[in-house]
């Protein structure tokens, strides 16, 4: 950060006096205060975050200035080395009225590095992560997601304890064997014993979790959350001022394996949504529409029921699919594996979670296993004249909404929220392209997220006669 932007960034904490998601003050009028937790978090979100020192919010952040700015770089640098992974804070100083201020740029590290902790109590109390404008411990569960990437710790192969080998020796088993014989003549010499092993069906001889849910009759006898619920709503939005059988127009508990889920979950989408009737005028022959392509879908529920996290923190969590009059929401436990980022969702090829399910759903013809399924969802929508999905990556939770283009009132988002908050400070466009680096592109987040924001009156322009202006910087009017 050059003075000068630390010197614009005082000011504009002095104007909105507050605090944000990407931005801590600390008085640090008599010494280094501990920043422990915010190294933490603001090493382990999106974008890192910026500590200033010198201004004091409980004094209605007024600017008092540091102790000594050369030893203040010194404890923070101290406090920073403490860190697992060791961080190294880009400090800058400045002079405003007489009045010493010190900036520390934190920056996000590495997915495969996270969490940053704090090593003197470890991994699990030592994890932190920021909420509006402070810091919370880490849950159990996220400390675990990264973990289980960075240790590549695979939940599908984690034995089905009371499964028996009888409950995977199915027809769909059977189907498999045939199948992969065929497709692949390097293991057809193979007993089926030792293609349960190899596959990860089995481990020692007794079903794991992916034989259960690829070939047992009821995978759920043994993990009764691992399906999807399904439900079908008046409106758009959820009510609870009415009892179930008034809330939904539909309802259902989609269970079986996973085949048999994602054909069950497709009647359902099927049932409840509309279906238009036009006449070819190539051919004359008439042709159905429906409200959402079907192909898309599909891909959806299938990605959720192959890349949702199955490890024991998720059990109790079923994948959801939510109908709207405007729109459909799919929803499964798991956020993005691994070094995946939303703007690269479907342009590289992503971390799999569950290699052995979508190795055998390949096998089964159920799924390319080539990464084309997100392409092939924006596609297909938009082919049929319909808005971009919508995807959504938040604290363990993955979530993809498609919209039928009719009454379009799309709930703010995760990201549009974070936007405002951090607009309460007045922000070039160089700066949000840095906010959100690693989630979306600048050119996506302008067209979708800033520019609505704009006609909507959520987000001001500091130069309104001028919206292209090179100075021009964004604010939140709410």
């Amino acid at each position: 950060m050059l003075e000068a932007e630390l010197v614009e960034l005082v000011n504009k904490i002095l104007q909105t006096k507050s605090e944000s998601n990407y931005l801590e003050v600390k008085a640090a009028r008599e010494g280094c205060p501990k920043l422990l937790e915010t190294l933490s978090s603001f090493s382990n979100q999106n974008g890192g975050g910026i500590i200033v020192f010198g201004i004091d919010e409980k004094s209605g952040f007024e600017v008092c200035g540091v102790y000594d700015s050369a030893d203040l770089q010194k404890k923070l640098m101290e406090q920073a080395v403490q860190m697992e992974p060791a961080l190294r804070p880009l400090c800058t100083v400045v002079n405003i009225d007489g009045k010493t201020i010190v900036s520390a740029e934190v920056q996000e590290i590495d997915n495969d590095q996270k969490p940053c902790f704090y090593k003197g109590v470890g991994r699990l109390k030592g994890s932190y992560v920021r909420v509006g404008d402070g810091d919370r411990h880490m849950t159990e569960y996220e400390v675990y997601s990264y973990e289980a990437f960075r240790k590549k710790i695979q939940d599908e192969l984690r034995v089905a304890e009371r499964a028996m080998l009888s409950d995977i020796e199915t027809d769909a088993h059977t189907e498999y064997i045939l199948s992969m014989r065929t497709k692949k003549p390097n293991l057809a010499g193979l007993t089926n014993d030792k293609i349960n092993a190899l596959q990860g069906f089995t481990v020692d001889n007794r079903p794991t979790l992916a034989g259960v849910l690829l070939f047992s009759l009821y995978p759920q006898g043994f993990f009764p959350q691992l399906c999807i619920t399904a439900v079908s709503i008046h409106g758009t939005e959820m009510s609870i001022d009415h009892a179930a059988d008034e809330r939904f127009i539909d309802n259902a508990r989609i269970e079986g394996n996973i085949a048999l889920m994602l054909d069950d979950a497709l009647k359902f989408v099927r049932k409840n949504m509309k279906t238009s009737t036009f006449i070819d005028p190539q051919t004359g022959k008439r042709a159905d529409k429906t409200e959402y392509p079907i192909i898309a879908v599909r891909e959806l529920i299938l990605n959720a029921l192959v890349h949702r996290d199955y490890s024991n923190h998720t059990d109790f969590t079923p994948i959801t699919i939510k109908m709207f009059s405007n729109r459909v929401e799919i929803e499964n436990p798991g956020g993005l594996y691994g070094r995946m980022t939303l703007d690269r969702l479907g342009k590289t090829a992503a971390d799999t979670r569950n290699p052995f399910l979508a190795n055998a759903l390949e096998v089964l013809d159920i799924t390319e296993n080539r990464y084309s399924g997100i392409p092939t969802v924006y596609s297909t929508m938009k082919n049929a004249g319909l808005p971009e999905p919508k995807f959504e990556n938040e604290r363990g939770v993955f979530k993809v909404t498609l919209y039928n283009g009719t009454d379009i009132v799309q709930p703010a988002t995760a990201n549009e929220a974070d936007l405002l908050v951090f607009c309460k400070i007045p922000r070039t466009r160089a700066e949000l392209a840095e906010h959100f680096q690693g989630r979306l592109s600048i050119n996506y987040l302008m067209t979708n997220i800033v520019h609505p924001l704009v006609e909507s009156g959520k987000i001001g322009l500091t130069i309104p006669d001028k919206p292209k202006s090179k100075n021009q910087h964004y604010y939140s009017l709410l």
